[in-house]
Formats: structure tokens, sequence, C-alpha cells
């Protein structure tokens, strides 16, 4: 086989068309306004292009604002870090505004969100405290977080009700900031999915494994039964990796093997960086054909408060 010789392609008869008569995705109709220095939440939102992500936020609000008014649901599925950053005053408002009709965790939230409701503060060194042996050896934390689940679920709680439950009793000095506790407060059902070993809470010779496990899949069920009402409502991951979009994803195939098609199921993934298992478990594969799924990418300390005044301009 011969090698090719240096040839110019011939460009005498290539084809061309009138701009006009091309479909283009993109319209001045659809560019961005400059938003008033004095404007509204809602002005702000209404200014930006209806374009890429901008779009997929206004059409999650839209999403979230209409499950809200029609009783579709909006269930809230929360990793650690948004209660770290502090969001817990905003996703209380929105409880209390009904834009919340239940709550999925990870073992690591009620841990942090216990902490905050106790003494005020969460989120140790790590760093620091890894070297001399005293990572998550809060005595509080272990002890009393413990304590809950093994009473709650010996009563036939789920492991969220349980330490809801303790800290609805026990009203503790900072139960303003704390969502579990305005859970309890509200009624909202709050689920909790453990991967044992996982939490700092497991290290403690108060561990219950029958009772962690027990009520993380009495959770599961609950959870199950939460999904299943979403015909017309929308679920939110917002910064699990792993956990929350895989008990998803099995909270969809339970529902749809009892014949609940979920065919108007809008889903919606919040992280600042997008990873292979919120976006096919969460985005993708639950809303395939039928519903809508959306990936918003930023930081928790900023799109979630957006997102939520966005909600709440729209409620009016």
């Amino acid at each position: 086989m011969a090698p090719f010789p240096y040839e110019e392609f011939d460009l005498s008869g290539v084809r061309t068309y009138p701009l006009k008569s091309r479909k283009s995705r993109v319209h001045v109709e659809d560019f961005a306004r400059p938003a008033a220095p004095d404007g509204s939440v809602h002005a702000l939102i209404e200014s930006l292009p209806n374009v890429l992500a901008a779009a997929d936020f206004k059409a999650a609000v839209r999403a979230i604002v209409q499950a809200r008014q029609s009783g579709g649901g909006v269930v809230w599925g929360l990793g650690a870090h948004v209660i770290k950053t502090g969001l817990g005053p905003v996703l209380i408002d929105l409880m209390e505004r009904g834009v919340v009709s239940a709550i999925a965790t990870n073992g690591a939230v009620i841990i942090h969100d216990f902490e905050i409701a106790l003494v005020g503060g969460t989120s140790e060194d790590v760093d620091e405290a890894l070297g001399p042996g005293r990572f998550g050896m809060a005595d509080e934390t272990a002890r009393l977080l413990n304590a809950a689940i093994a009473d709650g679920v010996g009563a036939g709680l789920g492991l969220g009700q349980a330490v809801t439950t303790y800290l609805s009793k026990k009203d503790p000095q900072y139960a303003r900031a704390s969502v579990l506790a305005a859970a309890a407060r509200l009624q909202i059902p709050v689920t909790v999915h453990v991967a044992v070993g996982t939490d700092i809470i497991h290290m403690h010779p108060a561990a219950s494994g029958a009772a962690i496990g027990e009520g993380s899949l009495r959770d599961f069920r609950y959870f199950v039964s939460n999904v299943a009402r979403l015909e017309r409502g929308v679920y939110l991951n917002c910064g699990s990796a792993v956990v929350l979009p895989e008990v998803f994803l099995k909270a969809v195939a339970l529902a749809r093997n009892r014949g609940i098609a979920l065919a108007e199921l809008t889903t919606v993934n919040l992280d600042f960086v997008r990873l292979y298992r919120p976006e096919s478990s969460v985005v993708s594969r639950p809303t395939a054909g039928t519903g809508r799924g959306y990936s918003l990418v930023g930081h928790h300390e900023i799109m979630i408060p957006l997102l939520a005044a966005a909600v709440k301009a729209a409620l009016g």
C-alpha cells in the first residue's frame, strides 16, 4: 500500500445555505438582561439568559414551585456539606413555607446537625485531630446519638425519627439552627441512610449495629414511600456523591415495580462538581423518556440560598 501524497482538498464544490434558514440554538430573545441595582430577586432570576445552566436553574425553580402549589411533593436529599456550610436556617425557612415534604440524609448529616443543636458548632479539624488520636472522640456526640438511636429504634422508630424525637424532647440550646429539630417541630419526616463504618459515632463502644442497621433499613422503606408520592414532584440531591443517589435509584425501582410510573418526576442534582453516580442515578436514569433531570453546578453555600430565594420570590 503506497503512502498518500500531499494533496490539497478541492473546495470548489462546497455547498452553502442562507444563515437565516439555519436552526440556531441561541437567539437574542434568550440573552441576559442587565439587572437593576435595586431590583428584586425575581427580576434578577428573570434577567439570566435562557441558555444552558441558567435555563436549567429557572426550570428547576419552576418545577419546585409547581410541586409546592400542586401538592406534588418536594423531597430533599442532603449530604453533610450542606449542613457544615451553615445552610440550616435557609432550609428551615423553606420547611416552614411548605417547600419540603421530606428529608433524606446520610449518617454524617445527623452528626453535624446534632452538634449544632447541642453546642452551636460542628466540623472538627481532622488534620489536627487525626494524628494524636482525637478525631471523632467528642463524648456527647457519640454517647447521646448512639443512645438516641438505640432507644428510638428499640421503640419502633426509624433512625431519623429516633434522632428528631430526641431533639424535640431535649430542646437543646441551639435547636433554632437545627434542621432535625425543625423537622420534629413541623412533623416533616427525616430518613437516614447509613453506610456502616463511615461515621464517627460508629467508632464508639455504644454503637449498636443492630439498631443502626434496623433503623436505617426501616428508613429506607419510609423513603421508598416518600419517593413513590413524587409522581408530579421533585427530588433534589444536594451534596451526596454515592449513598443517596444509589438509595434514590433503588427507591424509584421499587416504586415502579409496584406500578407507580413516576412519569412526571423532576430530579435536580446540586453539587460543586459533576460526578458519575449522581448524574446517572439521579439526573438521567430515573427520568429517562418521561420526566426531567437537571444538574446545577456550584458551591452549596451560594447555590442553595439562591435557589431558595428564587423559589420564595416565585411563590410570592
